[in-house]
């Protein structure tokens, strides 16, 4: 095959996850692992840098309400699910919501 032609495919993944920070073990590197089981018993495992995890800790206590993702590409077939490569964590507060005047409510008009 000819290089530069043809199509090129990347696979990206994002486990998003919320009420409680995953597990976290050291690993090498100053890295840590974390695995994150999906609503059909896939495993996904990352290594994250201890840098953003000790971030990501920090926030899910500043956020109090917040939703978070692990994010990277698409690893190794493990024993009960995949690895991601190339890991990051982002943690994002949920806003709380404003409560909306209720629609169409009546205005008293002094008569």
């Amino acid at each position: 095959m000819s290089q530069g032609r043809g199509m090129q495919a990347k696979s990206e993944v994002t486990i998003k996850f919320s009420g409680e920070l995953p597990t976290a073990t050291p690993a090498a590197n100053k890295k840590v692992e974390v695995s994150l089981t999906d609503q059909n018993g896939i495993v996904f495992t990352a290594l994250i840098n201890a840098k953003s995890w000790r971030k990501a800790e920090a926030n899910a206590l500043e956020f109090g309400d917040w939703a978070g993702a692990i994010s990277g590409k698409l690893g190794q077939r493990t024993d009960n699910g995949f690895e991601i490569v190339d890991a990051g964590i982002q943690l994002f507060q949920k806003k709380a919501k404003e409560p909306k005047p209720e629609e169409g409510a009546a205005i008293a008009e002094a008569s």
